[in-house]
């Protein structure tokens, strides 16, 4: 057996494993929908004639702007869980148990990777389907769609590894998840909720250099029809810089703890 092929079965067991655990523990799909929804209802619901004026000119519109942000969002608040769940198996001996075994070391942050994207596509799915209940009404095709849930998959890949490499470096569960709230609050700082150019110039820096604004406006544009511009572009750069720094980074992190064990 080459070991292309081991490490495609072991990283398959892992993905069965981290599978399990979200079926036996369905608040951790929970907390990563209950987010976004509470800022979709909060946004749209309390805060949207407001912003609607401003934005849209009109409330009614303004949930065609908003949607596609808080559905980028879910990938985000899901980022805590990966981190959490990371943690608990490097301080609770799992990991240890894993070394021991002829397995591909590889194959223990992978399963979790690929079984956050897919808890991630599951809650992304939820989330769309409450948006279209509230008003949303995207005239995207259905090749437009697939590339919009592409985008969502490649950013919610590169997040992941990011957070794995958080969860690899805090001590506690507590911890990992507070590393992440910064990962977890960034969409408010892009262009999800309001305009890039309504922003005062300190924090219209941040939002026109941060990767949710790009990825925001490229799955706009996919559902909505608007403008993307170099968005597209600039969102492929930022996520494949983000995947292959996290990547690098949990390695070494995974390899390091390993050498010192």
């Amino acid at each position: 057996m080459s070991s292309l092929t081991m490490a495609l079965r072991d990283s398959g067991a892992m993905l069965r494993r981290d599978l399990r655990h979200t079926m036996r523990m369905p608040s951790f799909l929970v907390s990563s929908i209950g987010m976004p929804v509470i800022m979709l209802l909060m946004f749209v619901g309390l805060f949207g004639k407001s912003l609607g004026e401003g934005v849209t000119g009109g409330s009614g519109d303004y949930i065609n702007y908003v949607a596609p942000g808080i559905i980028l969002m879910t990938g985000a608040f899901g980022s805590g869980v990966t981190a959490v769940s990371i943690c608990l198996d490097m301080t609770e001996g799992i990991v240890d148990r894993f070394r021991t075994m002829a397995i591909t070391r590889s194959s223990v942050l992978t399963g979790q990777v690929v079984g956050s994207v897919l808890r991630a596509l599951l809650s992304v799915s939820l989330v769309t389907c409450i948006t279209l209940l509230m008003g949303f009404d995207p005239n995207a095709t259905a090749v437009e769609w697939v590339a919009a849930i592409g985008v969502f998959t490649m950013l919610t890949f590169a997040l992941t590894w990011m957070v794995v490499a958080v969860g690899l470096l805090t001590k506690n569960p507590a911890g990992a998840n507070t590393a992440t709230m910064p990962l977890q609050f960034l969409p408010f700082l892009s262009s999800a909720f309001v305009p890039t150019d309504s922003m005062p110039t300190g924090v219209r820096w941040i939002a026109e250099y941060q990767p949710f604004t790009p990825v925001t406006e490229t799955v706009r544009g996919l559902l909505l029809g608007t403008e993307i511009g170099s968005s597209a572009w600039e969102s492929i750069a930022w996520c494949a810089g983000l995947a292959l720094i996290g990547y690098l980074w949990s390695k070494h992190l995974f390899n390091t703890k390993e050498a010192v064990r």
